[in-house]
């Protein structure tokens, strides 16, 4: 197996100590021009990202985070939360030409709002594989109150936190032991 796609998929682990190293801005922009490139429906590319580097910044999502999740925010360089902007498809006439697909969107929200999760889920996939191929670490979590999150950093937008990441550059141990994986025969057929 290539040692590149070895690193990438499988030496990985969730990150829960990382070293005081500055995760420059330049690689969280190299992050995105690496994310921004992986396919999505209609392009619509949902994501919203909100890098917090600042200990003030921190500070400010702290009292949202379960109590498990606090430490792991407060000890990395940078958290990231994922956000998904519901209004995407106001985008779609610049971002999908290849017919109007805004009118699938503009008059139903059930319809926009699982678009919008759906496809930032499928970004923050291809944004935690850059995350590895540059060298850096990190950890998901969902252990957070969602609505206190929107109103402290999306209040009166359209974008809604779906999940957040730590990230920075991992130290041993760096989280808990690998856990087993299911086999393909236990989760896949081909028919």
């Amino acid at each position: 197996m290539n040692e590149d796609i070895k690193r990438i998929f499988i030496d990985t682990v969730t990150t829960y100590n990382y070293s005081d190293k500055v995760v420059e801005d330049s690689s969280l922009k190299e992050l995105y021009e690496l994310t921004k490139w992986g396919a999505t429906s209609f392009n619509c590319s949902p994501l919203r990202l909100v890098f917090l580097k600042s200990e003030e910044a921190k500070n400010r999502i702290d009292p949202y985070l379960m109590d498990s999740n606090k430490v792991s925010v407060k000890n990395a360089p940078v958290c990231v939360i994922i956000g998904m902007d519901t209004m995407f498809f106001t985008d779609l006439p610049k971002n999908f030409t290849a017919m109007d697909a805004k009118v699938f969107f503009e008059n139903n929200e059930e319809l926009a709002y699982a678009t919008a999760f759906r496809n930032s889920s499928l970004q923050a996939g291809y944004f935690l594989k850059a995350v590895n191929a540059l060298g850096l670490d990190t950890g998901a979590m969902s252990g957070f109150d969602n609505k206190g999150v929107d109103n402290e950093f999306f209040k009166d937008t359209s974008i809604q936190s779906n999940f957040i990441f730590t990230l920075g550059y991992g130290i041993e141990p760096k989280g808990h032991p690998r856990g087993a994986r299911y086999n393909f025969d236990e989760v896949a057929k081909i028919i």
